[in-house]
């Protein structure tokens, strides 16, 4: 599968303001199909009475290939709005209510949302009712742009959890959040493209993401809010937007958005949960900033890392990851980022000597950056 990076014109997206509402992006008059869907193979059968057979699961399918409607009202109470102030400055943005206890609540947003709050400052969260709780951080990971907070409310419903990896271009997606601070708002897309390497953020705090690409429209203050599936299942957490750049206007959606995998997000909010830390797989290698060639060069070696025990050298050249091409060193820390430590990764290398080789690779585990 082809990947194609993208570093320029990508921004964070971070409203300002926070205005009550509610707004759905969906066309009228459309017609509903009564289907069912296989839990395995995924393929749809037309259900002449509404019901579907053990092994199926019930869909609403129209022009936009789900039922906006009842999906926006099943799974709105489970997205919340976020607004920040502190000495950095202010901004807003979107979260989803992940777990829920008896005595507390746990949500998962952008780290870019909240980091100004990191140290100083004040960050509060209001849920779908209007109620509004102060938050406290549980846990940051900038590296994969996440965060999760927590407030002193109890059983709250929780955003259903859906799997990113199932997902195929073409299929409908739905964006909650509040995009330039309109709470409530639902829009409708398509996935667009898959395993798209973004990055975000700045030199010093840089954001990699295996992006869910989709049309759905995500604005401003759409940050952290969850993208779901036709059956209204969290598969992503929307991150950034491509911009035409400042001499284009403002800045605003033009059908190009980033989401960040949800299963990656819960294997990150589960550790943050649990430790208030968290991890991320780990190659052991600096790439050759100043390499201009197809693929990702390696400049050093950390002695001792996956790399090192592998026999990769500097001079090295990767071509692939797990058949994914890799075009220069932000596919490859893409790709790497977006396995779990301890996983077994294939790669294909080219020696400094010129000659070809596929290694199987075990990546080893190291700390994320807060």
């Amino acid at each position: 599968m082809k990947s194609t990076s993208f570093k320029l014109l990508i921004g964070f997206i971070i409203g300002a303001v926070t205005v009550g509402g509610y707004a759905i992006a969906i066309p009228n008059n459309v017609p509903v199909v009564k289907a069912c869907i296989d839990n395995k193979t995924k393929a749809l059968y037309v259900s002449s009475n509404g019901s579907c057979p053990k092994g199926r699961s019930a869909v609403d399918i129209g022009a936009t290939g789900a039922n906006v409607k009842s999906i926006a009202q099943s799974v709105s109470p489970s997205v919340v709005s976020i607004k920040v102030t502190s000495t950095l400055g202010s901004g807003s943005g979107s979260g989803s209510i992940y777990k829920s206890t008896s005595s507390l609540s746990y949500i998962i947003t952008n780290n870019h949302v909240i980091e100004s709050a990191a140290t100083t400052g004040k960050i509060e969260v209001e849920l779908n009712n209007g109620d509004i709780y102060v938050a406290t951080i549980v846990g940051r990971n900038s590296e994969y742009d996440l965060a999760v907070v927590s407030i002193n409310k109890s059983n709250l419903p929780e955003i259903p959890k859906g799997d990113s990896s199932s997902l195929a271009i073409g299929d409908v997606v739905i964006a909650f959040g509040s995009p330039l601070g309109l709470s409530g708002t639902v829009t409708s897309g398509i996935v667009s493209a898959l395993n798209r390497p973004v990055t975000t953020g700045s030199t010093t705090a840089e954001s990699y993401m295996d992006a869910i690409q989709t049309d759905a429209a995500i604005n401003p203050g759409n940050s952290g809010g969850p993208l779901v599936d036709s059956q209204g299942r969290a598969v992503g957490v929307n991150s950034a937007i491509a911009t035409l750049g400042s001499s284009f206007g403002p800045s605003g959606n033009i059908g190009l958005g980033f989401s960040i995998p949800f299963n990656q997000a819960v294997r990150i909010a589960d550790e943050l949960i649990a430790t208030g830390k968290s991890t991320k797989p780990f190659l052991g290698v600096l790439f050759d900033t100043t390499y201009t060639g197809v693929g990702a060069r390696i400049a050093m070696i950390t002695p001792g890392q996956a790399a090192d025990k592998a026999g990769l050298t500097v001079g090295t050249i990767l071509k692939s990851i797990d058949g994914f091409k890799i075009n220069d060193a932000v596919s490859a820390i893409v790709r790497v980022r977006s396995r779990v430590p301890g996983d077994q990764v294939v790669m294909v290398i080219q020696t400094p000597a010129g000659e070809s080789k596929t290694l199987n690779i075990t990546l080893g585990s190291a700390p994320a950056l807060p």
